[in-house]
This record gives structure tokens, sequence and C-alpha cells, in this order.
């Protein structure tokens, strides 16, 4: 009986702490619009911080305008026509 209630409580510990990690990394939401070669996508990422969900957001974005590695960095590297981030 005494096992199976502490393997409940660990269970239960566990699940909480994975909830609270997942609502936290959840702060901030950054919309990234970014032009290249001549097509324009927009993609909104949410993340634990600003520099974070910007990165993501403009990297979700290149995903869409570009083709290959060599294509996405330099992509990655255009610097974007809109950012807006909410905390």
């Amino acid at each position: 009986m005494n096992r199976t209630l502490v393997g409940i409580l660990i269970g239960l510990a566990f699940f909480a702490a994975l909830v609270y990690t997942t609502l936290e990394q959840s702060a901030v939401e950054c919309r990234v619009c970014i032009t290249y070669k001549g097509r324009t996508q927009c993609e909104t990422v949410k993340g634990s911080d600003r520099p974070l969900a910007q990165m993501q957001a403009t990297s979700t974005a290149c995903t869409f305008l570009s083709s290959g590695v060599t294509d996405s960095l330099s992509c990655s590297n255009t610097p974007p026509d809109i950012v807006e981030c909410t905390e």
C-alpha cells in the first residue's frame, strides 16, 4: 500500500512540474514578418523570453520562404519587416 501511494505521489509531482514548466515557457508571444526574395511570411510564436520567441518566429517564417540550408540561413539573417511582442 505504501509503495503504491508513494508511486502515485511521485507521478502527481512529476505531472505538476511538467504543467508548470510548460505554462512558464509561454511568457512572451512574438509576431514576426519577413520579406525574402520578394515573398513575405508572418508567423506568431510563444516562448519563454523575447529573444527566443523572436528567433523561433523568424525561423518558422523562413521555413516557408526558403529552401535548403544556405537559403534558410540567409533568410534568418534578413532583418524582419515587423516584430511585435507581448508579454
